[in-house]
């Protein structure tokens, strides 16, 4: 390897290791990654998967109206569901992505010079 690209390999993993937040590696033997949510308690989690459920039912159901009536008491806190799909949005990988993209027009502009 020449030494622009091991320069680049190396500044690509420090980025890596400053970008790369949202999914982590599963502690199992898989390939799969691990996206956490963070939830201040059980009831807080409980509320919200009850409330994802409910708004499925309402997509889904042409009768889902009836449900709403039925469970008045039961409203749906869009508000819980919005900050934790905010939560899953990899804004550290995508000011990665940037970064890379900046390398890459910085090399591909002294490739062309």
């Amino acid at each position: 390897m020449e030494a622009t690209e091991i320069k680049n390999l190396d500044n690509l993993k420090k980025l890596t290791t400053l970008y790369f937040h949202t999914l982590k590696p599963a502690n199992d033997k898989t390939d799969s990654n691990v996206a956490q949510i963070k939830f201040q308690n059980y009831s807080e989690m409980g509320y919200f998967i009850s409330d994802m459920l409910k708004m499925c039912i309402l997509a889904l159901d042409q009768n889902a109206h009836n449900f709403l009536e039925n469970n008045k008491k039961q409203s749906i806190n869009v508000s819980l569901i919005l900050e934790t799909i905010l939560q899953l949005i990899p804004l550290d990988e995508f000011e990665f992505l940037s970064e890379i993209n900046e390398i890459v027009m910085n090399d591909s502009n002294c490739i062309n010079s």
